[in-house]
C-alpha cells in the first residue's frame, strides 16, 4: 500500500481499490462483484447476446456484468481449493453451491456462507438468474482467510450464516442519523453494546479468541458520523471505503474509493458525505506464516503445493458426485442448505413459509 499521511494520523496508508482488492495477514484477498444482470431466459442464463464475450473466462463487465467461467449460467463451475477459507457474503442474488462431500445450497438476499476448505474440497458457486420480467442483480464479497499451518489439513466444513440470524446494530448520532452496522465475524464494542456474531468453522483463525478477527460491513446515512472502535494493538485491520462519494476518517478527507489502513488500537471517527456511503472491515492478527499459493492452493511450501497437486490429480479431493460441474438448483427461490450428512438447512423465514 502506499503512503498518504504521516503524523499521529491512525491512517497509515490508503489505496485505490482494484477489482481485486488487496488485503494483509491473515486475509490472502477480497472480491467485490456488483453485477447488473438482465432479465433472464427460461434456463437461467441472461436474455441478452453473449457474442463479444471470452464464454468461459469472461470478466469483461461488458453491460455491466460478467459471465465468468459460466457457459450458460453466470459463476464459477467446480474447482477445487486447499489451505484455506472462503467466507461469501451475498447482499443480492443467489448462489447455488454444490460440492465435493455432497453438499448443496442456495443462498443470498444477506446471507453468509463460510467455508473451510481445508485439506481439499472441490465446490461449484453458479449465480442462477430466476427473474425473467425484471433485472438480475447480484452482489457479492468472496474474501480468503487464511489458515494455520496446524489447520491447513483440517476436515472440509461449511456453515450458513442467513441473514436473518446474523447480528447487526444501528448506531445514531447527535442528529439521529444512522450508521447500520453487520457483525459477520468478530464482537462488535461499540458504547456500552457488545454485539456476539455467530460461531465460525471450528478450524477457521476467526475460532480463535486471540486472532482478533473481525468481517464487519458499514452503511451510513448522508452526513452520519460513527466511531469504528479500537482493536488490539498488532491486529491489521482495513477500511475498504467501496460505495459513496466522501467519507471524513479521523479528521481527513478521502473523496473516492479506496482500501485505508487504520492504526488499529485508536478509535477512529467516521464523518459521512452528503450521499449514503458503505464500508468493509476486514481485520485481524496476522498468521505470520509463509504463504505459497498456486491458484487455489495457499500452503506453507512450494513442496506443499507439490504435494497437494499431485493428490488432486489423484484423489479429485473425493471426486464430483454431481453430473453437471455447474448445477444449478431448480426455479424455487427458496433457500436452503443441505450438508454432507444429508441434514437440511433452512433460514426461519424460509421454514415457516414452507
Amino acid at each position: 500500500m502506499s503512503s498518504s499521511s504521516a503524523g499521529t494520523s491512525p491512517i497509515l496508508n490508503i489505496k485505490p481499490l482494484g477489482p481485486r482488492w488487496e488485503t494483509l495477514d491473515p486475509f490472502l484477498f477480497c472480491v467485490y462483484h456488483d453485477d447488473a444482470y438482465p432479465e433472464a431466459n427460461a434456463d437461467m442464463s441472461p436474455k441478452a447476446s453473449l457474442a463479444g464475450r471470452d464464454i468461459g473466462q469472461d470478466f469483461s463487465r461488458k453491460d455491466g456484468w460478467s459471465m465468468y467461467h459460466g457457459q450458460t449460467v453466470p459463476g464459477f463451475p467446480g474447482h477445487p481449493h486447499r489451505g484455506f477459507e472462503t467466507v461469501s457474503i451475498v447482499r443480492k442474488g443467489l448462489i447455488d453451491h454444490s460440492d465435493s462431500l455432497g453438499a448443496i445450497a442456495r443462498f443470498g438476499q444477506g446471507d453468509v456462507q463460510w467455508l473451510t476448505a481445508g485439506r481439499g474440497i472441490v465446490h461449484a458457486e453458479m449465480f442462477p438468474l430466476l427473474k425473467e420480467d425484471t433485472d438480475n442483480r447480484m452482489e457479492m464479497f468472496q474474501i480468503w482467510l487464511n489458515l494455520p499451518a496446524v489447520s491447513k489439513m483440517a476436515p472440509p466444513h461449511f456453515k450458513m450464516f442467513w441473514a436473518e440470524d446474523i447480528p447487526d446494530t444501528v448506531a445514531k448520532d447527535e442528529q439521529g442519523r444512522a450508521t447500520h452496522v453487520s457483525v459477520v465475524a468478530g464482537k462488535l464494542k461499540a458504547g456500552n453494546e457488545a454485539i456476539d456474531p455467530l460461531a465460525p468453522p471450528p478450524d477457521s483463525w476467526a475460532a480463535r479468541e486471540h486472532a482478533d478477527l473481525a468481517i464487519w460491513t458499514l452503511r451510513m446515512e448522508p452526513g452520519a458520523k460513527w466511531t469504528l472502535p479500537a482493536a488490539a494493538k498488532a491486529t491489521n485491520r482495513v477500511l475498504y471505503f467501496f460505495k459513496g462519494k466522501s467519507v471524513t476518517v479521523a479528521g481527513q478527507a478521502v473523496n473516492s474509493s479506496g482500501a485505508i489502513q487504520l492504526q488499529p488500537d485508536v478509535a477512529v471517527e467516521l464523518v459521512n458525505g452528503d450521499t449514503v456511503s458503505e464500508f468493509l472491515v476486514l481485520q485481524g492478527k496476522p498468521i505470520g506464516e509463509p504463504v505459497v499459493q498456486y491458484g487455489p492452493f495457499v500452503m506453507n511450501s512450494q513442496a506443499e503445493i507439490v504435494q497437494t497437486m499431485q493428490e488432486y490429480q489423484r484423489t479429485q479431493f473425493g471426486g464430483w458426485p454431481w453430473g453437471d460441474y455447474a448445477p444449478t438448483h431448480g426455479r424455487d427461490p427458496a433457500r436452503f442448505a443441505k450438508h454432507p450428512d444429508g441434514k437440511e438447512d433452512r433460514p426461519q423465514a424460509e421454514t415457516a413459509a414452507a
